[in-house]
């Protein structure tokens, strides 16, 4: 099947990890503010596989609402705090396709500067760490359930991410996977896109809940939460949604470790 993988900026050199190098986390604004539980699941993860992680401070957002949305300079004023932020990290990971695909592709759109493009190259979505740089396909994890992935536009389109995911999914001990219709379609999250044109968000939101609940998986997964929180808005008002859990990848590929881990 061809899932629209593209053959763009995602055509990066897979340089091997090396042991001890540090890995800066960027988190994505979302994530720190409404799910905490996605970035412990991140550093369990990376920590599992010995990687030294670093949280650069001054870290705030991508910039990319405000790209988004047209307003080109207040863009590029958090741009170049997020590249200061992250100019002396070699390794830069984020739990977000959608945020990656900012960094790496359309910062420089923004601000071709080589000191600015250079640092937007270096982010990567954590499941391309994983499978590309480190060359973990199987966590451990243990999910006996049916499981669905959406597979995100910014991941997909603009970096090339589909194998990564997948991969790791299947490889989840008891998990049933079964694809979801239609995959390639966009969700109708689309950050600012959902406020502005609601309408139509929800009639895209709406395709793709049908065809998640036509699957009768337990669960969806996805490298974005930012799509599950539109998804899962859109179940939650259904009585037959209500059943099915939404999951960032992350939260899914630590089901079943033992409770110590959250203290190595």
């Amino acid at each position: 099947m061809n899932h629209n993988a593209p053959n763009n900026a995602a055509s990066r050199e897979i340089v091997p990890y090396q042991p001890g190098q540090p890995v800066a986390l960027f988190m994505p604004c979302y994530i720190d503010q409404f799910f905490p539980s996605i970035g412990r699941a991140v550093v369990r993860l990376l920590r599992r596989y010995g990687v030294p992680l670093v949280f650069p401070d001054g870290q705030t957002c991508c910039g990319q609402p405000a790209f988004n949305s047209g307003y080109w300079e207040e863009a590029r004023t958090v741009i170049r705090q997020f590249c200061k932020t992250f100019a002396d990290q070699q390794w830069i990971v984020c739990p977000s396709g959608s945020c990656t695909a900012m960094c790496r592709v359309f910062f420089e759109h923004v601000d071709p500067r080589p000191e600015i493009v250079d640092v937007g190259r270096r982010v990567i979505e954590l499941t391309e760490f994983l499978v590309d740089h480190l060359g973990v396909t199987d966590t451990g994890a243990s999910f006996p359930h049916k499981v669905t992935m959406h597979s995100g536009c910014h991941g997909r389109r603009e970096l090339g991410i589909f194998e990564q995911p997948l991969a790791l999914v299947r490889n989840v001990r008891g998990l049933e996977y079964v694809e979801l219709p239609n995959i390639e379609e966009c969700c109708g999250f689309g950050g600012t896109f959902s406020v502005k044109m609601p309408g139509a968000s929800l009639a895209m939101g709406e395709t793709k809940v049908q065809n998640i609940l036509r699957t009768g998986a337990d669960a969806v997964v996805s490298i974005d939460i930012s799509c599950l929180m539109h998804v899962g808005g859109i179940l939650r008002r259904k009585p037959e949604g209500r059943k099915v859990r939404t999951m960032h990848i992350a939260e899914l590929l630590v089901e079943g470790w033992e409770e110590e881990d959250n203290d190595k």
